[in-house]
């Protein structure tokens, strides 16, 4: 009866899958080249070709369509490449997991951030980390500090690299669809009204939401989540009013400010922006809003396979920290290790 038992064929089918052949695949679905993708595995054409060929051959069905100009994927082709995906991810965070285990002294962990959190968040999130272990070593020898290999990317690009395994988590702006990683809300923040000096002398009282002027508001450039959480709150302020914001977009904080400065517009700055000095240097001004004010929700991402793994956890403990409430000015540039104001 076993050997008639249609998951004891599943099972060996799949015992007979490799890894190797499922890489061939999730490479050839990033490239949809094969030449490209086999530069990626470091093999031949022909070999990647054969692998694929072959991992079709024990699944039973047509993964991949083939033309002189085209590589395109059937939907069960993706399917399976996007299954594979996971399973690498999740052979490497088994590999990671022994690493740690064999030498937690010594762990490295991949982290990602996006542009307007990298440049506030991480300095502080850094230097604590490495203070934590500079007084933790035993017998008043420190510790070696552990090894962060940063990224600073937009949203789209970390969220699929932590997917994949090529980074451990990244700290991210909510609201975002996040799939299938696990998420840990850190702390809200508000989004601050900025605006040059000499438009501010117009608004002295603390602005609201609902009664910008959207012709004047400029945004980041497409795939930066800020132009997403700032149109996301002018929504839900301005309930039914015309949403069309100005034709500038700046492709980072610094154009943007710059742009502010000009008198081309406001914006929208997440306060730890502000806090950190960003404005410092400029003739541009800062105010929160109005209660409800916009607010957005930083978050650490990871995969949900991943084993626990001590320096993420104390990363997680210190970016809460660093969203505390505190006091300050808007232009206060001198912060102190973790709180941002």
């Amino acid at each position: 009866m076993t050997a008639n038992n249609p998951k004891t064929g599943a099972f060996q089918a799949a015992n007979r899958l490799s890894l190797k052949q499922l890489n061939y695949l999730v490479q050839l679905s990033d490239t949809l080249h094969f030449t490209r993708a086999a530069e990626r595995c470091f093999v031949t054409q022909s070999t990647l070709s054969g692998g694929i060929q072959e991992l079709e051959s024990q699944l039973g069905v047509q993964l991949v369509e083939r033309s002189n100009k085209h590589v395109m994927f059937t939907a069960i082709g993706a399917d399976v490449a996007s299954r594979a995906q996971a399973m690498l991810a999740m052979g490497a965070d088994l590999i990671d997991a022994a690493k740690l285990s064999a030498d937690p002294a010594n762990a490295s962990i991949r982290l990602g951030a996006i542009p307007t959190i990298a440049p506030f968040m991480l300095p502080a999130l850094m230097r604590e980390l490495r203070a934590r272990r500079e007084v933790s070593g035993a017998g008043g020898t420190p510790l070696p500090a552990p090894r962060v290999l940063l990224r600073e990317d937009q949203t789209a690009v970390l969220l699929h690299a932590v997917e994949t395994g090529a980074l451990d988590a990244a700290l991210i702006a909510l609201p975002m669809d996040v799939g299938r990683l696990a998420v840990w809300p850190l702390f809200e923040e508000e989004l601050w009204f900025i605006a040059s000096t000499k438009e501010a002398t117009t608004h002295t009282q603390a602005p609201m939401v609902r009664d910008l002027d959207m012709t004047r508001l400029m945004l980041l450039g497409d795939g930066h989540c800020l132009s997403e959480h700032t149109l996301r709150a002018c929504s839900t302020a301005m309930r039914g009013k015309a949403m069309t914001p100005s034709d500038i977009e700046a492709t980072s904080l610094t154009t943007l400010i710059q742009m502010v400065e000009a008198g081309l517009g406001v914006a929208m700055l997440p306060s730890m922006a502000v806090r950190a000095g960003l404005l410092n240097a400029s003739e541009v001004i800062a105010k929160p809003f109005a209660s409800p004010a916009p607010k957005r929700t930083i978050a650490l991402v990871h995969r949900a396979t991943q084993s626990p793994h001590h320096v993420l956890s104390q990363i997680r403990e210190l970016a809460q920290a660093f969203g505390k409430p505190s006091t300050g000015g808007a232009k206060r540039s001198k912060q102190s290790a973790l709180v941002p104001g």
